[in-house]
């Protein structure tokens, strides 16, 4: 794991312990010529569109977020920058989880993907890379009301009900991206995987909230259009960082629709172009949209809706009783009755209660290994809930240490028992804990008996919340959900090295000066031993145009390049584009 006090950033810094855990080295040095020649051209082609149909932060955003047109950038440099307006950033490994994705986001903090894409896959990456989550991400952070809508949302999104299909798509999007970007991935284990995330996407059931979340969020921060429906500007990093589908996007045939609460009604697929694209007219528009779909998630609506989804989700959830006591485990029953007001709750496995997101002392997982049940509701002939009875309440009503009382619920659940201790915070009772206690329901069923120990019994009128993950995530979950799949470490060869040393040569031309006579060495080399390259040719080019030397030279690499992008068409754009870069040269204030 990266030491992430390095970055001196008080975002970086202030991030919890479950979280760190993703963060890995950039390792700087392990980008190639190849790399930064990847990402130079990514980035003067965006430059170039971009300027016009960028939603009008884009530009100087680039300079806010330490990012410069020549070289990958240093997460250092980005942390001084991003700093500057409250935010930072980290460099992962590849995907990480939806929820830890949404939580870093919630702590205004930037996840980047520590790879760069192959030189192949220059226009479009599934997998997040560098250029996406930097270059697509980090410009729009300045814009004020965006990044308010960005952290806003990932404290929503970390509070969102997941499946397990959800999980399961993650690891199969997870695989998939990274078979994608491995230069020698076998065609048949590559099928595979692409059938398979075919397969989970459609077998994922009735949507979670993450998923449905996640919609919103790949229609906004991903794929997001601003202004109008004839002439919208891009917003959305997936856009911005696609030199291919960031020009496609515009054409007719994508289709552009409002953006509002009927958006989440869109699923999408990472591996295609998008078919239509949606058009907000402000970013209001979307705290606005996000507002009232979170009206409708668990951790708002609570009671026995919430506490479905929860059963429903087999994960570790939290359920927040209206003392504010929160209760942590995997949540296998509860009771209702009446008007399907709730009764009862039941953890099965390691459980865990909480206050303001802090782990009581003392009942963490490891006293409530086997799990947690208590009664929801009020006593019966009280109008007043027992959270809120003042000692002489709880006095009259016969609940005092050292004594045998017996609490009859609304609900028909009964508790017996001596009572040991009571435990408040801020005149609200949390919890009542009995000895010798039995626990039944109105038929007589028990709920829980005195050979089973000490019972702790929550306390509270309702459950005002529910959502997924840990009240107090470090200490309930000493290492979060991570998957065990890691990124492809390509391994160069011979030919490779030295195709990597060419390149090195014509970036430190461009950059240190001197003479040019050496270019026709390089070219000459690229010819016998790199005839596939056409990068490395593109750059010599621009080197000899510009400063007008060697023009035989120059016309001789010119019409290779022409020729190769005649006969092969997966050149075709990428060249003439860059032909169109060496007439149109990147303003100078942009590139250093």
């Amino acid at each position: 794991m990266a030491d992430f006090n390095d970055f001196n950033n008080p975002q970086v810094a202030a991030l919890p312990a479950h979280l760190k855990q993703f963060i890995v080295e950039q390792h700087y040095e392990h980008y190639t010529p190849v790399d930064h020649a990847v990402w130079r051209y990514v980035m003067r082609q965006n430059y170039s569109y971009l300027k016009d149909i960028a939603y009008y932060p884009y530009i100087p955003g680039l300079q806010s977020a330490g990012l410069t047109i020549e070289k990958i950038p240093d997460l250092q440099e980005m942390n001084d920058a991003l700093g500057k307006i409250g935010w930072g950033a980290v460099t992962v490994d590849g995907f990480i989880p939806p929820a830890a994705f949404m939580e870093y986001q919630a702590y205004k903090v930037l996840v980047i993907a520590a790879d760069i894409r192959q030189l192949n896959h220059i226009e479009y990456t599934p997998a997040p890379d560098i250029i996406h989550e930097s270059a697509g991400h980090a410009p729009i952070i300045a814009d004020k009301d965006y990044h308010q809508y960005l952290s806003y949302f990932g404290s929503i999104g970390a509070k969102a009900m997941f499946s397990a299909q959800d999980f399961e798509l993650y690891e199969a999007i997870r695989a998939l991206s990274i078979l994608k970007e491995m230069p020698d991935a076998d065609q048949a284990e590559l099928k595979a995987a692409e059938d398979l995330v075919q397969y989970r996407q459609e077998n994922m059931g009735p949507p979670s909230e993450m998923a449905l979340l996640s919609r919103l969020h790949w229609w906004t921060v991903e794929y997001g259009l601003i202004g109008n429906l004839e002439n919208p500007k891009i917003y959305g990093a997936g856009l911005l960082s696609s030199i291919g589908e960031s020009v496609s996007c515009m054409l007719p045939d994508v289709k552009k629709l409002w953006y509002n609460k009927y958006t989440v009604n869109y699923s999408y697929d990472i591996t295609k172009p998008q078919p239509q694209l949606f058009v907000t007219g402000t970013f209001q528009n979307l705290i606005e949209v996000l507002e009232e779909f979170a009206d409708t998630m668990s951790f708002r609506v609570g009671g026995s809706y919430g506490l479905q989804k929860a059963v429903e989700s087999k994960n570790t959830c939290t359920a927040v009783y209206s003392s504010g006591l929160q209760v942590t485990g995997t949540f296998t029953e509860f009771k209702v009755y009446g008007d399907n007001s709730l009764t009862f709750i039941k953890t099965t496995g390691p459980s865990a209660l909480s206050l303001n997101n802090k782990q009581l002392h003392g009942h963490g997982k490891d006293y409530h290994t086997e799990g947690f049940s208590s009664p929801v509701g009020k006593l019966q002939h009280y109008a007043k809930p027992l959270e809120s009875f003042t000692p002489d309440e709880l006095t009259d009503a016969g609940i005092v240490k050292g004594m045998p009382t017996i609490l009859d619920f609304e609900s028909g659940i009964t508790v017996s028992g001596t009572v040991k201790n009571i435990l408040t915070e801020n005149d609200k009772i949390l919890l009542i804990i009995f000895e010798n206690c039995t626990v039944t329901d109105n038929g007589g069923g028990i709920l829980f008996d005195p050979s089973w120990g000490i019972y702790d019994m929550a306390v509270g009128e309702k459950i005002t919340s529910v959502f997924c993950g840990a009240a107090d995530k470090d200490a309930f979950v000493e290492i979060a959900y991570k998957s065990s799949t890691g990124t492809h470490r390509v391994t160069y060869d011979e030919r490779t090295l030295e195709l990597h040393k060419l390149y090195r040569q014509v970036r430190n031309r461009r950059h240190i000066g001197g003479d040019f006579g050496f270019l026709g060495n390089v070219w000459r080399k690229l010819q016998s031993d790199h005839h596939d390259d056409w990068l490395c040719s593109l750059e010599i080019l621009e080197l000899l145009d510009h400063e007008n030397v060697e023009p035989m030279l120059a016309e001789e690499i010119r019409a290779f390049l022409k020729h190769k992008a005649a006969t092969e068409p997966e050149y075709t754009k990428l060249i003439n584009d860059g032909f169109y870069l060496i007439e149109h040269p990147v303003e100078q204030k942009l590139v250093v």
